[in-house]
C-alpha cells in the first residue's frame, strides 16, 4: 500500500470558477480516481506538497481531502500519509452514474417538453454517442443553428 506520494496532474484552478478552490481539487481527484489514473492505495500528495504545487492555501487542500475522505474516496492514516481507498473507485463511479441518471431524467423531461417522441430522443441520443465517440472521449461542442 505504501506506494510514493506523486505530484498529481490535476490541471490548473481557477478563481473565476463558480467553484470554490477546495471543490475544484475534489472534482478533478475524483475524476483522476474514476479514470483509474489513480488506484486504490496510490498515496496522495500531503497538504503542503499539493497546496504548492496548486499555489493555494494549505486549509484549501486540507478541506478538499476532508471532504473525499467523508466520501470515502480517500483514507488518511497518522504518521503515513493520505491514500485513494479501495472503494475510491467504485464511490466515485456511483456517483458519476447516478450524476449521468439525473442528466438524462433531465434531457428527457425537455425532450418532452418540445413535444418529442421515444423515437426522436432515442435518435438524437445516438447522435450524441456517435460524436462523443468520434471526439475520442472528449466533450464536444455543438453548433448552434441560427
Amino acid at each position: 500500500m505504501a506506494t510514493p506520494s506523486l505530484s498529481l496532474q490535476l490541471g490548473p484552478l481557477s478563481a473565476a470558477s463558480p467553484d470554490a478552490l477546495y471543490q475544484q481539487i475534489v472534482d478533478a481527484i475524483k475524476r483522476e480516481v474514476a479514470a483509474g489514473r489513480l488506484a486504490p492505495g496510490s498515496a496522495l500528495p500531503s497538504f503542503r506538497a499539493l497546496a504548492e504545487q496548486l499555489l493555494v492555501s494549505i486549509i484549501t487542500v486540507k478541506r478538499a481531502y476532508e471532504d473525499l475522505e467523508r466520501e470515502g474516496i480517500i483514507f488518511r492514516r497518522q504518521g503515513l500519509g493520505t491514500f485513494v481507498a479501495e472503494q475510491g473507485h467504485d464511490r466515485t463511479r456511483a456517483v458519476r452514474r447516478a450524476a449521468a441518471g439525473q442528466a438524462l431524467a433531465a434531457a428527457v423531461k425537455a425532450g418532452r417538453e418540445a413535444g418529442m417522441s421515444d423515437r426522436e430522443l432515442l435518435q438524437l441520443l445516438r447522435e450524441e454517442l456517435k460524436m462523443f465517440s468520434e471526439d475520442t472521449g472528449h466533450e464536444h461542442r455543438r453548433r448552434q443553428n441560427s
